[in-house]
């Protein structure tokens, strides 16, 4: 008898502890599941990519380069105590090509398409900013206008090409490299052209500051003149309507007109905005030595910012977009350049360094690939999960 009580008491206690191993069972698949769905996540995620081969390029600093990271206390030329070292100079270096990551990022998402002619818009801005501060002397004394006219004439002439490229995409259908490759050709010419085929020179200090560093101010000025245009582009997207409307736009055209949206504005509005982050760009770039070559200024910089589009994870084609990421993409692009420099790469091999890296970084952050990778997550999760769900049976 008392064997048989024993018996019932077990299996009781058996049928009692059941549930409670079902309840672990599901809690151990629900975490599973959110891990899972958290772990894809993050690798869609289009800051994934750009933040990774920005943490590459710092281990590779850390481990081959300790030093890369110092940032000491230095007296420049001018006798000003600054802050210097690699940091630093990323910080500096990559503070025009930030600024048009941004526009880059609208038209990319807009249109479908990039402008390519951004470089020589910085040629044709900064001819005519010093055009104004210099007027018909090629090295006054004294600057000739006050430096917020020369940028006001900066930025109107910059958004006026701009809308001329916005015209042609969004009005007249030329594709958007077609369009911008007529300025991207004639660019420099005409800013050899408005100042008279001769590289004007600001004398007076006070223009450097903008692309250097202001008396008593250790940080370099184009650091908080980038970090402005970053908040200002925060607000708008935040406030506005911009980022809905031209991700509408780039996914759907045609829904976005049937859903009230003017495509043709948008598109125009984006190249707008473009020429208006070439203008602030060119005020850096001319008031970095207070002079311009036409030829050399700003060369190549449509490619990297197109890259810089590219590495933040941003479609193309057109659509969504993550201004974050074309941002993060910038600074990593100059971490990379600094970090080759600092390796001791030469110039002339420097380009071909640069490519097989950017190729790296733009092949990993493709759809195919993070889809891959996303797959693979999943089936090692589930299968940890169901082994997890036998060892508790």
């Amino acid at each position: 008898m008392a064997k048989r009580n024993d018996n019932l008491e077990k299996r009781e206690k058996r049928i009692e502890d059941k549930p409670r191993v079902y309840e672990n069972i599901q809690e151990r698949t629900d975490s599973s599941g959110e891990r899972v769905i958290l772990i894809k996540k993050l690798v869609k995620s289009n800051l994934i990519i750009p933040f990774f081969g920005l943490l590459l390029i710092f281990l590779f600093n850390l481990i081959t380069n300790p030093g890369f990271f110092r940032v000491v206390t230095t007296v420049n030329n001018a006798g000003n105590t600054v802050l210097s070292g690699n940091i630093i100079s990323i910080l500096d270096n990559a503070s025009e090509l930030a600024i048009l990551a941004l526009g880059m990022t609208l038209v990319t998402a807009a249109s479908g398409g990039q402008d390519i002619s951004v470089g020589a818009g910085i040629a044709i801005a900064g001819g005519v900013m010093l055009r104004v501060l210099c007027g018909d002397q090629v090295a006054p004394e004294l600057m000739q206008a006050p430096i917020v006219a020369a940028l006001l004439a900066g930025c109107i002439v910059a958004m006026l090409f701009g809308a001329f490229n916005g015209a042609l995409v969004s009005i007249f259908k030329i594709q958007p490299m077609v369009a911008t490759l007529i300025l991207y050709t004639a660019g420099r010419y005409i800013a050899y052209w408005i100042n008279g085929g001769v590289l004007p020179i600001v004398s007076e200090p006070q223009f450097k500051y903008f692309g250097n560093f202001i008396p008593g101010v250790p940080v370099p000025t184009p650091v908080f003149i980038t970090t402005v245009c970053m908040i200002i582009m925060a607000l708008a997207l935040k406030f506005t309507n911009l980022g809905l409307y031209t991700q509408a736009v780039g996914i759907n055209e045609r829904s976005a007109r049937l859903n009230g949206i003017n495509p043709v504005f948008i598109k125009f509005l984006a190249y707008v905005i473009m020429g208006l982050c070439v203008a602030v760009s060119a005020f850096i770039k001319v008031s970095r030595n207070a002079t311009i070559n036409h030829t050399t200024i700003a060369a190549d910089i449509e490619m990297d910012a197109i890259l810089a589009v590219a590495i933040g994870g941003n479609a193309l084609g057109g659509g969504k977009f993550s201004m974050s990421g074309s941002v993060i993409g910038a600074y990593t692009i100059q971490a990379l350049m600094t970090t080759l420099y600092a390796a001791g790469v030469g110039s002339d091999s420097l380009k071909a360094f640069k490519a097989i890296v950017i190729v790296i970084i733009v092949v990993v952050s493709s759809p195919v690939v993070k889809n891959m990778f996303s797959k693979i997550v999943s089936d090692c999760t589930a299968s940890t999960t169901s082994a997890a769900t036998k060892e508790n049976r």
